[in-house]
Formats: structure tokens, C-alpha cells, sequence
């Protein structure tokens, strides 16, 4: 349910398929999955580097073992407008994260192991069936803990006829080594852009480095797949798009994670501005997030967005009705 800044989406052939079908054909995909499995001997897919065994039970920060936990899965229509599309989002949610968000609505998941254990067989049915439920795409939503065991499921769902972009769904605090073994596999980024400023990504989210790490992986990802393309129907083939979550009194640090993104990466990339953050979890704790946004501070971030040249995105409607009411 949001609006749209601009209008200047890039229009991609309709009949294009996902990268990763080329990688599969020229054996590419085999080696990627491999170098992705070494590091469940010596995990370091995450900038944490927690270098533990998950094949011996080890656990690092995430908590993720070696079998992959998954929380639930579902068609949604609720994401941007050209991942939804007509048909939604089948969204695949990874139980587990690499962060501790003070405020996460999905904390029974993210932060205490909620869910289901599934084989990588089990993932690749469950990718073949919501294909087969018309979804535009697969919605891998927190899967950095789980990528090798992911992609090697990729591998057999494409042996048996899949075909559709996946969204790489995360908190954008991504190991640069590992996101270059996913060129040509993703198709689709979507990462937040949470904080500019390490002492409150520490505070609220216990991210260690999360600047750097973050900015490192908006570039890398706006890299391998540029500005947001979309097929004659108006879905997201391929690209980038950015969520930032507009917190209380500025602590997500607005103004600068905009103009980062305006200079560095391009005045065309396309940003979420978002203005649903509910003080859920252990937030009523901490006193300068223990409320909801106000709509000035919401207006004020979309003012931000046009200030820094920014051309796309998108800002969520009932905002816009509440100005009209």
C-alpha cells in the first residue's frame, strides 16, 4: 500500500530469465555452492565472523545451525508495488537473524528460534510450489544465515523446471566476500538501510560496524544489479531497492543514509521510505523510540528525499490520506 516518487522505471524484455539459469547450465552455479557450504564449517556469511562449526552444532550470534529453520512461508501482496505485483510475493521467512533489533514485530522468529526445521530437499519443493501458485518471485526474507543451504536448494528446484527471480529480503549488514558469490544468482535486492550511526546500530540492533558494513552493501548490490528494471507487466525483474524505516526523534539518522545513497550510489535508485515502526518487543525500554512516528518526522523524511535529488520510490498511503483528511 504505497506511493510512488517518480516515474522513471527502466522497462526490461518481458521474456528475460533469472541470471541464475546461465549459471546452472555452465556449471558455475556447482562451484558457488560449494565455496557458499565451506563456510558452514567456518561461518563467516555474516561481519560478525563468528568462524564457528555449524556442522560439528556449533552456534555463532544468529543462533542458525546447519539445517535451515524457516519460520513460515506465504503469498503477500504487501511488499513495494513491482514485487507484489498482481500475483504477490511468495515469501519465504528464515527463522534466526544476524541482528537483535530492540523493536523487531518478528522477534518470536529472528530472536528465539521459532519455526520448523526442512531439509534443502523440502525448501526446493516449497520453491516449486509457489511457482506454481503464480507468485512473481521467491521473497527470501532474513535467509543470509542459511544462503549455501538455499542455493544448493536453488540447484534442484531449477532441475525440476524453476524459473523465477528471487528477492534477496535483508537487514543489509552482509559479508562483502560472500554477497560476490551471489552475483548472477539474485536478481532482485532488497535490503534495509537502517541506521547512520554506529553507537544507535549498536544500541538498538547490536550490529557491531554497521555503517561501513551496510554502505559496503548497498554498493556492492547496486553493482551487480543496477537501478530496478521491470518486465511489460510492471514486475521487478531485476535491481535494487532500498527500505528505510523512518524511527523516533531521527535516530535511524534520515538525512544521512539519503544522501549517501543520492552520492554514491544514484539519484534514480529507488528508496522505501517507510513510516511503520510500532514500538513492538523490548522498545518500551528505551525512551526515544517507545512511541510512534509523528507525522511531522514522516514529512519531514520525505521533504529529505526530494532535497537529496532522489528520483524514485515510494512513501506508504495513508500518510498521504492523513494529509488530506
Amino acid at each position: 500500500m504505497r506511493h510512488l516518487f517518480g516515474i522513471s522505471l527502466k522497462l526490461g524484455n518481458s521474456m528475460d530469465k533469472p541470471g541464475y539459469l546461465a549459471l546452472y547450465l555452465n556449471g558455475e552455479l556447482n562451484k558457488r555452492i560449494e565455496l557458499l557450504k565451506k563456510n558452514l564449517s567456518k561461518c563467516i556469511l555474516c561481519p560478525r565472523n563468528c568462524k564457528v562449526n555449524r556442522m560439528n552444532g556449533e552456534l555463532g550470534f544468529c543462533r542458525a545451525s546447519s539445517k535451515i529453520t524457516i519460520a513460515f512461508y506465504k503469498r503477500h501482496f504487501g511488499e513495494e508495488p513491482p514485487i507484489s505485483g498482481e500475483q504477490g510475493s511468495g515469501v519465504i521467512f528464515f527463522s534466526n537473524c544476524t541482528g537483535r533489533c530492540v523493536f523487531c514485530q518478528n522477534f518470536y522468529f529472528s530472536q528465539r528460534k521459532t519455526g520448523f526445521e526442512i531439509t534443502e530437499e523440502m525448501l526446493a519443493k516449497l520453491m516449486l510450489r509457489i511457482k506454481r501458485w503464480g507468485c512473481h518471485n521467491i521473497n527470501l526474507v532474513t535467509p543470509t544465515q542459511y544462503l549455501p543451504q538455499i542455493i544448493s536448494a536453488l540447484k534442484m528446484a531449477i532441475e525440476n523446471g524453476f524459473d523465477i527471480p528471487l528477492v534477496f529480503n535483508s537487514s543489509g549488514y552482509e559479508s562483502l566476500e560472500v554477497l560476490k558469490l551471489l552475483e548472477g544468482i539474485i536478481d532482485i535486492y532488497l535490503p534495509d538501510m537502517k541506521y547512520s550511526n554506529d553507537v544507535i546500530a549498536k544500541e538498538l540492533s547490536n550490529f557491531t560496524g554497521y555503517v561501513k558494513a551496510n554502505r559496503g552493501t548497498v554498493l556492492e548490490m547496486f553493482r551487480q544489479v543496477g537501478i530496478l528494471q521491470l518486465n511489460k507487466k510492471g514486475v521487478a525483474r531485476k535491481g535494487l531497492i532500498i527500505r528505510h524505516l523512518i524511527l523516533p526523534d531521527d535516530m535511524a539518522g534520515t538525512e544521512k543514509t539519503l544522501k549517501f545513497i543520492s552520492k554514491n550510489l544514484s539519484k534514480e535508485v529507488h528508496v522505501s521510505l517507510m513510516d511503520q515502526y510500532f514500538p513492538e518487543h523490548a522498545a518500551s525500554k528505551f525512551n526515544r523510540i517507545n512511541r510512534t512516528i509523528t507525522q511531522e518526522e514522516y514529512q519531514n523524511a520525505i521533504r529529505l528525499f526530494y532535497e537529496c535529488g532522489l528520483q524514485n520510490g515510494w512513501i506508504q498511503e495513508h500518510i498521504i490520506n492523513n494529509d488530506k483528511a
